[in-house]
């Protein structure tokens, strides 16, 4: 299983609660869609599965080893929702950097024809600081379909980027599902989400209110609009 989160708890500085019991899985070859109201703890909940913050409660596992280790660090791949990207570096020197934390070697014709699929062909010897917001977003992007983890984790990497870019995201993050592969996209992007993700999982307030697949929820529900809607208003009225 690329994903396992069992009964997660996290308070920021022991007090602040942000997380409460949270568990959900992801199997191979599927995209799970994270979504939930600003401030229900999205990004809290990646980085404590990332190793990123400390969980004071439960467990984490990716590729069946703890979010600790070593080895789940090497199977996981984290590309968050800003674009702090080393400004001094080229394009294809922040690859090259990212394969050489991985231990993987850079492949040329590989990173080119990212470069020219993403509207971005003979940039990727240009400086990042000269890079649009957009393209240091199709930069993350890029680094993760060409280093193709066990488990890929995306922060709302795509805000910023141009239409035509998202559709060419959209059919390669359904080749990286593969293979036994496995994506965690947090996105207030439902239309991607429904283009893309094989499930999805609601986070209000700290806990996880819905778990299920996407053809359960357009059984439902009709869409993800709704499926947020009433979850959202549900917890209001409480």
């Amino acid at each position: 299983m690329p994903l396992t989160v069992d009964h997660i708890d996290y308070a920021y500085n022991f007090q602040k609660q942000v997380l409460h019991d949270v568990s959900l899985s992801i199997s191979g070859n599927r995209i799970m869609g994270l979504i939930g109201p600003n401030g229900s703890g999205k990004s809290t909940l990646i980085r404590v599965i990332l190793d990123l913050l400390q969980m004071q409660g439960g467990s984490v596992h990716i590729n069946g080893h703890r979010n600790s280790s070593r080895s789940a660090k090497m199977s996981a791949i984290y590309l968050s929702s800003n674009d702090y990207l080393p400004e001094f570096l080229t394009g294809e020197e922040y690859l090259r950097f990212m394969h050489g934390l991985y231990t993987e070697p850079l492949d040329l014709n590989v990173l080119g024809h990212h470069f020219d699929r993403y509207s971005m062909s003979g940039r990727h010897r240009d400086l990042i600081e000269d890079y649009s917001h957009g393209m240091r977003k199709k930069l993350q992007l890029i680094a993760a379909f060409m280093l193709e983890r066990r488990l890929t984790v995306i922060d709302e990497t795509l805000n910023g980027v141009d239409i035509e870019s998202v559709k060419v995201f959209e059919k390669d993050v359904r080749k990286l599902a593969g293979d036994g592969r496995s994506v965690l996209l947090c996105s207030h992007d439902f239309n991607v989400l429904e283009n893309v993700a094989d499930d999805v999982a609601v986070l209000i307030q700290g806990a996880l209110v819905f778990q299920g697949d996407l053809g359960s929820v357009n059984k439902d529900y009709g869409n993800l609009s709704a499926l947020a809607s009433e979850y959202i208003q549900s917890m209001e009225v409480e």
